[in-house]
């Protein structure tokens, strides 16, 4: 879901709500305005507002949860990065080339999540080419038993790397805000809304406040949906980690 257009959209739902309920007052007979009927509303309004206030608080909760585990994915992975290419280096000069492939690799890698060009789209799916160092590495010949157990380890390694890629990948695939529980909050604030609107004299003093009870609870939904998608928009995870190590890797 694109973050600005959908909270800009909730924006204009509740305070138009808001302003349909000001609509509402001025036709509605005077018997429907009384003390017994404010009072209904008022405490009909403050349920759902608990309701939709526990439902945000939920959502704001799984979502920071969600980016704080891709961050600490991309923070895994550079550390992953550095030390299979420590010990490669460690492994001796005949590993060269593949250090060369592997610095490559993590380079196309981080172009691809995250494009210098704001009109491209972020990849996350991984690249085959982990397959290709694996196989160059299979092909070495150890010289010793040091550089056999180094051999193993440093395979392994990459094969746990790979692991930390995918499944980066697809848990960032299948994050999302599910559909028919925000069509119900966004519900319950129109009908929020439409409360504080019936009962409100409309002034300026009124509409500023609304508006800014607008404005929060759009920002409130666009805060969601950005920590559900931590690889594109304004929140998006920032790549220092990988450049760091890549940084490292050109030592």
């Amino acid at each position: 879901m694109n973050s600005i257009p959908l909270s800009g959209i909730v924006f204009a739902c509740v305070f138009t709500a808001a302003l349909v309920g000001m609509a509402i007052r001025r036709i509605l007979p005077e018997e429907h305005l009384c003390t017994d009927v404010k009072e209904t509303v008022r405490l009909s309004t403050a349920l759902i507002s608990t309701m939709a206030a526990l439902v945000l608080g939920m959502l704001v909760s799984s979502a920071k949860s969600t980016y704080d585990a891709r961050q600490n994915e991309v923070v895994e992975m550079s550390s992953e990065i550095v030390t299979i290419d420590r010990a490669m280096e460690r492994y001796g000069p005949e590993t060269g080339n593949i250090r060369s492939e592997f610095r490559r690799v993590v380079a196309e890698g981080v172009q691809r999540i995250w494009p210098a060009q704001s009109s491209l789209a972020s990849e996350r799916r991984p690249a085959n080419k982990a397959e290709t160092l694996v196989d160059q590495l299979e092909h070495l010949v150890p010289n010793d038993s040091t550089q056999v157990a180094a051999k193993s380890q440093i395979i392994l390694q990459i094969i746990a790397l790979r692991h930390t890629q995918w499944l980066m990948f697809l848990k960032s695939q299948h994050s999302s805000v599910p559909t028919p529980l925000l069509v119900v909050l966004i519900s319950w604030l129109v009908i929020i809304f439409v409360g504080f609107g019936l009962f409100a004299p409309p002034n300026a003093t009124i509409f500023v406040t609304l508006g800014l009870a607008g404005l929060a609870v759009s920002a409130a939904i666009f805060i969601i949906l950005e920590m559900y998608s931590p690889f594109t928009g304004v929140m998006r995870i920032s790549s220092a980690p990988l450049i760091e190590a890549l940084s490292q890797m050109q030592r």
